[in-house]
């Protein structure tokens, strides 16, 4: 994975209306960067909550599922 992959692949996301918080939350999952909000949030220094509420949103549009636990566990996108 090289800078230039993540960032185009939040270009796409962006591209479709996203905001960039979000749309890192899907390339880093989609790229394999990182798999829960703890760890998006320690690896690209953006607070956990704002990383929390952004993955709410974006499994209330039907885009992330997460799982019920402390870390906040993204799993595979619907």
């Amino acid at each position: 994975m090289t800078e230039a992959a993540l960032a185009e692949e939040m270009e796409r996301h962006i591209a479709n209306g996203l905001s960039p918080l979000a749309a890192g939350i899907l390339s880093a999952l989609d790229l394999g960067i990182a798999k829960d909000a703890r760890s998006f949030a320690r690896i690209f220094g953006v607070a956990h909550a704002l990383v929390i509420r952004e993955s709410g949103i974006l499994a209330d549009r039907g885009l992330l599922s997460r799982a019920d636990d402390h870390r906040g566990t993204f799993s595979a996108r619907e």
